[in-house]
């Protein structure tokens, strides 16, 4: 914990407190979490963004697509509505969030909502679409529903052990709520991490979750494809993004391209005339002919909105995608998965 951390820390004891009352208030079931006669999956996290929820949502339509009809619900963050909504061919990601947008984008077959209150979603989505499974994103704190799995995220670069509760450091809730999870994922590991590192963070995980499987993912980019017309890819790049982690892509992109320019905006950014004008300028000052922006699939779905299409139309840019992939316990993990589903199904 650094200095400001150590300023913060009478905060931190208020925040800590009250999320423990909140807590203790569901464990002794003051408070009510609602179990559905369904198929829901919850992926979350403990920690304020930047774990990797959404390639693991698309893990999992990827793992049950073929067999079941799916649904996601996230809270669609940053969306300029309200309330429950089916997504559909006029929403954007102003109107139902970027990732949930992305979903919609990426996959055809699949149902994507969003809802600020799950449990009053839920009975919504049963009603009106009657999946076989319900997706539950970034929802670990949202104990008004209990889902039939709980699967919790931690970043392999920051792991929720070594954190901190908000505001000294990162955690919604203090590392004690690991305990509700039935599948940690330790997620952007690196590529050569070794059996003997893996043991070494399991075991310091087990200590707040000693019943939860634990397993390891790590994140494959794919090649970058064209936002709009444009195909003409360049290695001379200008990256640009809006998510909450920024050190994964910028060791890939630079690692593979040559990063000429570059600039972060906060994460959910909504992107507007200004900024696209602006990181038209910078472009035009790179001092090469042979170039293009870079930016990620998160990113992507935001710069198809139409009030963008007379700024980010014309420019050559790119985004990347991504996918996870478990580096231990896949199989475990896949069949963790099916098996809850068929619980529920028998």
């Amino acid at each position: 914990m650094g200095f400001l951390g150590v300023l913060l820390l009478p905060f931190t004891f208020i925040y800590n407190s009250a999320t423990r009352f909140r807590n203790y208030l569901f464990d002794i079931g003051f408070k009510r979490s609602f179990e559905f006669d369904a198929n829901v999956i919850g992926v979350g996290n403990l920690s304020v963004g930047g774990t990797g929820k959404s390639p693991m949502v698309e893990y999992l339509i990827k793992l049950l697509a073929d067999n079941y009809k799916i649904a996601t619900l996230s809270r669609g963050y940053g969306r300029k509505t309200r309330g429950f909504r089916i997504a559909n061919a006029n929403d954007s990601a102003s109107s139902i969030g970027d990732e949930p947008y992305q979903f919609y984008n990426k996959f055809k077959n699949v149902n994507v909502t969003v809802g600020e209150e799950r449990a009053v979603a839920i009975p919504h989505i049963l009603a009106e679409l009657e999946p076989d499974v319900i997706l539950m994103d970034d929802a670990f704190q949202h104990r008004y529903v209990k889902p039939g799995l709980n699967i919790m995220l931690t970043d392999y670069s920051r792991p929720f052990y070594s954190d901190f509760v908000l505001p000294s450091g990162r955690l919604r809730e203090s590392r004690k709520g690991a305990r509700r999870a039935n599948i940690i994922i330790v997620t952007k590991c690196r590529e050569d991490i070794t059996e003997k590192e893996m043991d070494a963070i399991q075991k310091e995980i087990l200590v707040y979750a000693p019943k939860a499987e634990i397993c390891f993912t790590s994140i494959k980019y794919l090649t970058p494809q064209p936002v709009f017309d444009n195909d003409k890819f360049s290695k001379n790049i200008l990256l640009f993004s809006g998510i909450a982690s920024n050190q994964s892509l910028i060791e890939h992109v630079s690692t593979h391209y040559q990063i000429m320019d570059e600039f972060y905006f906060a994460d959910h950014h909504a992107y507007n005339t200004k900024d696209m004008n602006g990181l038209e300028e910078r472009f035009r000052r790179m001092p090469i002919a042979d170039k293009c922006l870079l930016t990620t699939e998160k990113d992507m779905v935001k710069l198809l909105d139409p009030t963008l299409e007379s700024t980010a139309h014309h420019l050559p840019i790119f985004y990347i995608p991504i996918e996870t992939y478990f580096v231990r316990g896949g199989k475990i993990f896949d069949n963790m998965v099916l098996n809850s589903i068929k619980q529920y199904s028998e």
